[in-house]
């Protein structure tokens, strides 16, 4: 039976969880990047959702864009 090397050294990760265990912050918000995706790009999506209900209400109460 052959052992096979680990994907990172026992002590990098050591480090990682001694990192993450000493953050007092949400779960979903401990790593570095993870502002972007947990906050950032639904900020965006529901940014560019309120826009194109907005104009699309408006379009609908002057009539405007109609295919024929």
């Amino acid at each position: 039976m052959v052992n096979e090397a680990p994907f990172r050294p026992r002590e990098k990760l050591i480090e990682k969880q001694r990192l993450y265990q000493s953050i007092h912050r949400h779960t979903h918000l401990k790593g570095p990047m993870d502002k972007i995706t947990s906050v950032a790009i639904p900020l965006a999506l529901a940014g560019s959702s309120l826009f194109l209900i907005a104009r699309g209400i408006y379009n609908m109460s002057h009539g405007i864009g109609k295919k024929a």
